[in-house]
């Protein structure tokens, strides 16, 4: 399962993650405000908001940032009401794509997802359509730099997790849904830095991308990727390494 789609590796190598700061916290903050209104706002009973919270902290979210998207959730404070939806569809190639976004008004969420797939080569797919080419897994995303392999691993297994890849800059821990939080708080325990804990869809069958196609499919990702209601992406694009240099 390593590098399941090394579409994190695509956003790094473009540095995405680093430009779109702004964006990133404000995906952690409506998990926040989602994770307490379905669990209530006490991290001890409500493992989601617990890992939410922690990856807030490993981002750097403000800590009043952080308490006031859980105050919204939980009702303390006045908000809008966010819901979560996850869409189906296709890319350029017939590439599948499951595509999770939290929104406050789903006609005008759908309208402009089905915008962006149309004119990049791609279209919406009924429920079902694609998602049997995804698992639902938790991923836990460790920076690289200075740490131990074989220490981690240890560290992940021990709490549960199914699987451990080194993808150059950060190491990737997979696990069981039920698993995340307690793998994530076992790394976090174990003296390591968490920058990503969350469940994601990983794809478990693979689309060939032909050359020709491959430019369209990552601007096409890009795109989707940087829409302000998107909170995770996942495509069953195999990405190699050769592939990756060929976009650099």
């Amino acid at each position: 399962m390593s590098g399941h789609s090394k579409w994190s590796t695509i956003k790094r190598k473009k540095a995405v993650v680093d430009a779109a700061r702004g964006k990133i916290f404000t995906r952690i903050a409506k998990e926040l405000t989602i994770a307490s209104r379905a669990g209530g706002g006490d991290e001890t009973t409500n493992p989601r908001l617990r890992t939410a919270i922690a990856t807030a902290k490993a981002a750097n979210l403000p800590v009043a940032n952080i308490e006031r998207a859980v105050k919204k959730g939980t009702g303390d404070l006045v908000g809008v009401m966010i819901e979560e939806i996850i869409y189906e569809g296709y890319g350029p190639g017939g590439v599948a794509l499951m595509m999770e976004v939290a929104t406050d008004n789903r006609n005008r969420t759908v309208s402009e997802i089905r915008h962006l797939l149309s004119k990049h080569g791609g279209n919406l797919a009924n429920a079902g359509a694609v998602a049997w080419m995804f698992d639902n897994k938790g991923v836990v995303q460790v920076p690289s730099e200075g740490v131990d392999e074989d220490e981690l691993m240890l560290a992940a297994l021990e709490a549960g997790a199914e699987d451990m890849s080194n993808e150059g800059d950060y190491f990737e821990i997979v696990t069981a849904p039920t698993d995340l939080n307690a793998v994530n708080e076992a790394v976090l325990a174990a003296g390591y830095t968490v920058e990503v804990a969350q469940l994601q869809q990983i794809p478990n069958n693979f689309t060939e991308v032909s050359a020709e196609d491959l430019p369209a499919v990552v601007k096409l990702l890009e795109l989707l990727d940087d829409y302000d209601d998107m909170q995770k992406l996942s495509a069953s694009v195999n990405f190699t390494d050769e592939m990756l240099e060929g976009l650099e």
